[in-house]
């Protein structure tokens, strides 16, 4: 007997299908019935590769007497944060205003009238452990909560409202955003990064991104910003953060040493990743590791998460079967239960058996291998030393490849994704059994790996880049506009749910990105069926005017996370400015308004960069180390800089590490002359020699 969540198109939602618990959608239906039944709603928000989500699936969700409680008692309520991050954002941050912590599964408890959350939590366990109750006493307690305590209830709902329509409104106050401000936040946010955590380590790559902006400049710092986005580099390419064999980062390490991951791989964390190493490179830190790790990354998203279409797959998960028989005999098929990182872990047995002597030995140098192993009793791999591996590692690495894919690099080319359990476990795999692929498409992700493939072809001068970029990109403007309005997400070939605020301005960003890649190109030229840089550029002014037309805040400025007409059932409508995982789409949206004033010559984005940095001043003043983003659009808006150049000088330039920079093509320079460098609204001396060019460029980038 299945649920209404087996018609889903959700990954995460048809996980739940065959749970006792009579889950809903998220929809007007499900909002009405409660209405109607007054019964309140148990909401629960999750996403198909989080682990914890997956066990609670498996443990009280599959509970009868569970079910059959909260099948009774409460409108139960299923929503994929990957689908909605708008009813996400909202209710994470009133779990964090009631408990002080949030994550996922995201479970909270909200009144049928007006969809107020007045209890919430995380995890929750059938019976007490972990020092958490047990989950049908929370049902209990609630339920007699909310049917005898109607005045609690109503006090405890209002206060929860007015503190979420007050964060909604930010501060109504301005503050001027010098210099010093500017300084200031780059210091903190450096210092976030830099400082050690004995929990877990993540890659925090908004804030990396910003501490590399201050390589450039020479302030009297607290840190030394180049050291620190070094370290940082090497923490992701030589931890057990990367995937050594088969390419790809993991979300996270549960330890402070960038060892053990959460093995699920996220599209946006790669994207983003890829563009950070690639950055690193074009400032002069050419470590052999991070260009490796790149090329590497790049063969596992061909491999393992592009569709046939040219767009990327959302995620894999941490978990996967173990066949019954040892991987390297082929033609595995899986067990009862997926294990975490299974897919992923190598025994020291397992390494000494397939290895050469001479392999072992110097795997055993390259890497941190041992009997007892690094994760519950085996070794997730994890690089000594930086520089380039040898030849006699990189075979060794080959061959740990083939027991896991059931053959050589060279030899797969492409394999096929496990898209649920089921095909995991039955399908006849030739090594090992992989983990479940998310293969739906968001835009705003694959934003983010078309944007980091973008960097890295120019900074490499790789055109196999610039054709997986532009393919994901050609996907999206062929196919997420349904009767004239962008869409988020795309399952097989079918467009679904609004656009948001990030998918408008990562997608805008990944845009003018692909157009000054594309400038490597030649004049104008298409190379291979790649269009030229001036389509990118007229794409992104095409989605930047349907973004201002729907999502711009009129009376407060900056852009809210919905469409105004796709907001009718959310408690608030909020205007995202805080880093997570991902750049919040209103720093990424405010550098991209600057940078299109430059390219596009249109003094109205500069205008609404200017009054989008205001709306959210007082935050950037005195919240510095929450919107890194935020920064990095007032650095763009501070130090905008445009390079009009010929064809010839394209490639060295946008090699180069110019953050605040963009390039143009410009048919008629002067005789003589090789450049022109406009600072904003102010152009300098045409530039006559390599080294004028230089210097202009970098004082431009520089300057107070």
């Amino acid at each position: 007997m299945v649920n209404r969540l087996a018609q889903s198109q959700s990954l995460y939602l048809r996980k739940h299908a065959e749970n006792p618990i009579d889950w809903w959608p998220w929809c007007d239906e499900a909002l009405e019935t409660a209405l109607s039944q007054n019964k309140p709603i148990f909401l629960s928000i999750g996403y198909s590769s989080c682990h914890w989500c997956t066990v609670m699936e498996g443990e009280a969700f599959s509970d009868r007497a569970i079910a059959e409680y909260m099948n009774s008692q409460f409108v139960p309520i299923k929503v994929d944060r990957e689908e909605r991050p708008d009813i996400d954002s909202i209710y994470m941050q009133a779990l964090q205003m009631m408990t002080g912590q949030g994550g996922w599964p995201l479970n909270v408890f909200l009144t049928p009238d007006e969809r107020v959350p007045f209890y919430g939590g995380t995890y929750f366990p059938v019976t007490p452990r972990y020092g958490r109750p047990g989950f049908l006493e929370v049902l209990q307690s609630i339920r007699r909560f909310y049917d005898t305590e109607k005045r609690k209830l109503q006090a405890f709902k209002g206060e929860i409202l007015d503190n979420l329509h007050q964060s909604a409104l930010l501060s109504v106050a301005t503050a001027e955003l010098n210099r010093e401000v500017f300084q200031k936040g780059l210091e903190l946010n450096t210092g976030i990064i830099a400082g050690s955590n004995p929990g877990p380590s993540f890659p925090m790559m908004p804030y990396a991104e910003l501490a590399l902006r201050g390589t450039r400049f020479n302030f009297d710092a607290k840190y030394d910003s180049k050291q620190v986005c070094t370290e940082r580099g090497l923490d992701l390419a030589l931890g057990g953060i990367y995937d050594h064999v088969g390419g790809g980062f993991h979300r996270y390490t549960v330890d402070a040493t960038w060892t053990v991951p959460h093995f699920e791989k996220m599209l946006y964390d790669n994207g983003q990743i890829v563009e950070y190493l690639a950055n690193l490179w074009s400032a002069g830190i050419e470590e052999p590791a991070f260009e490796s790790a790149i090329a590497r990354t790049v063969e596992w998203l061909k491999r393992e998460m592009t569709a046939p279409s040219g767009y990327f797959y959302a995620a894999q998960d941490a978990d996967s079967f173990t066949p019954p028989t040892p991987p390297y005999q082929g033609g595995a098929t899986g067990g009862s239960e997926p294990e975490e990182g299974a897919f992923y872990v190598w025994t020291y047995t397992e390494l000494q058996t397939l290895l050469t002597i001479q392999e072992f030995a110097e795997i055993q140098e390259a890497f941190d291998i041992s009997r007892s192993g690094n994760f519950e009793g085996k070794n997730v791999l994890q690089r000594r030393h930086p520089g380039k591996l040898n030849a006699t590692v990189e075979t060794a690495l080959a061959k740990l490849f083939a027991l896991r894919y059931g053959n050589y690099p060279d030899a797969v080319k492409t394999f096929p994704p496990a898209r649920n359990n089921q095909e995991a476990q039955n399908n006849s795999w030739p090594g090992r059994i992989p983990a479940v692929t998310d293969t739906k498409m968001i835009v705003a992700w694959n934003s983010l790996m078309i944007s980091g493939l973008a960097r890295a072809a120019a900074v490499f001068g790789n055109v196999e880049y610039v054709e997986l970029a532009a393919k994901a990109a050609n996907f999206i403007l062929d196919n997420q506009w349904v009767d004239g309005r962008f869409q988020r997400l795309n399952y097989d070939g079918q467009s679904a749910v609004a656009a948001q605020s990030e998918d408008y301005a990562l997608f805008v960003k990944a845009l003018l990105d692909l157009h000054q890649a594309s400038l490597m190109l030649g004049n104008g030229e298409s190379v291979q069926q790649l269009p030229n840089s001036q389509f990118w550029l007229e794409k992104a002014v095409r989605v930047q005017d349907e973004f201002d037309e729907f999502l711009w805040s009129v009376e407060l400025g900056g852009y809210y996370n919905t469409a105004k007409d796709a907001s009718g059932d959310l408690l608030v409508r909020e205007r995202s400015y805080t880093d997570n995982a991902t750049p919040a789409a209103n720093g990424i949206a405010i550098a991209s308004l600057v940078r299109l004033a430059l390219l596009d010559q249109n003094l109205e984005y500069l205008d609404r960069a200017q009054q989008g940095l205001q709306a959210f001043s007082s935050i950037v003043r005195d919240s510095p180390q929450a919107c890194p983003s935020l920064l990095s659009a007032l650095d763009w808006y501070q130090h905008s800089t445009l390079i009009r150049t010929s064809p010839d000088q394209i490639p060295g330039l946008i090699s180069r590490y110019y953050p605040t920079a963009v390039c143009q093509i410009e048919a008629d320079l002067p005789e003589g002359v090789i450049g022109l460098v406009c600072e904003c609204l102010t152009c300098k001396e045409p530039a006559k020699s390599q080294e004028m060019l230089l210097a202009e460029i970098l004082h431009s980038q520089t300057r107070v």
